[in-house]
């Protein structure tokens, strides 16, 4: 850890349930998703023999994080900050991450959109050697279901070009929270991603746009992404507003706005 010149952290807590099992963790990144992330973290169980599942939130108040809950479905860590953003609370997991020794971190949203199923595919390429796993529910053998047209259309004809146009790398899903990190690419020492700037939306764009740009290894595979039947949309980026900052986060990460300077 002493490789980074930026330790920029949130207070945080840490609720420690079990001690470190196997090489790799998995995170979702949680605040009040009630029912959606309790249904997700029981389909997760599946799989924790093969990375240790670490939550990491935004201090919830729907109960959905209760520490005798998350013990008892077999979850390592339980992470807590009171600090805003979603970046923010990246943060925070991936530093506990490294901290503990971990090789690398597949991260996840909370909201239950996402095939956690998948996981074994991800550890498959970390395995490989590949830095940066980004999941696509868009490729070939991908599912997607019910995804908003608007969003679909944002993904493929705005963020996809942004993301190529400096990282050189065409991501079919660039915005999916579904991916996985190597330790490498986290400590190499043109990243940095423990910086305050990084709050919102922001550091899962960077970490994919700089990961090509750095000629890292950089791979996508097939993944799930199932929107609700009832058309209701489980997500913080809602609105002209939210989806405008995050289009604008694109544009500032794409013209090196956070790249580190030499």
């Amino acid at each position: 850890m002493e490789s980074f010149v930026h330790r920029e952290l949130p207070d945080y807590r840490v609720d420690e349930f079990f001690p470190k099992r196997t090489n790799y963790c998995f995170i979702p990144i949680v605040y009040n998703e009630g029912e959606r992330f309790k249904a997700q973290l029981k389909r997760m169980t599946a799989n924790a023999h093969l990375a240790d599942i670490l939550v990491a939130q935004r201090e919830s108040t729907d109960g959905s994080t209760e520490p005798e809950l998350l013990r008892a479905m077999g979850v390592r860590s339980l992470l807590t900050t009171q600090a805003k953003g979603g970046a923010t609370a990246i943060r925070m997991a991936l530093w506990y991450a490294l901290e503990q020794g971990y090789k690398g971190v597949i991260l996840v949203d909370g909201h239950n959109k996402d095939g956690v199923e998948y996981l074994p595919s991800y550890l498959s390429k970390l395995d490989e050697g590949y830095d940066f796993v980004q999941g696509s529910r868009f490729m070939k053998s991908g599912v997607e279901r019910n995804t908003p047209l608007l969003r679909k259309l944002g993904i493929c004809l705005l963020m996809a070009p942004l993301l190529w146009l400096n990282g050189h790398f065409w991501y079919t899903d660039g915005t999916n929270g579904f991916r996985g990190y190597s330790r490498r690419f986290l400590e190499h020492p043109d990243v940095e991603p423990f910086r305050s700037c990084f709050t919102h939306f922001n550091l899962q764009y960077y970490l994919s746009y700089i990961a090509p740009k750095l000629r890292l290894r950089v791979t996508e595979i097939p993944v799930e992404r199932v929107y609700p039947d009832d058309g209701s949309v489980p997500t913080k980026v809602i609105g002209f507003k939210h989806n405008f900052m995050a289009f604008w986060e694109m544009v500032r990460t794409v013209n090196g706005r956070y790249d580190v300077k030499s």
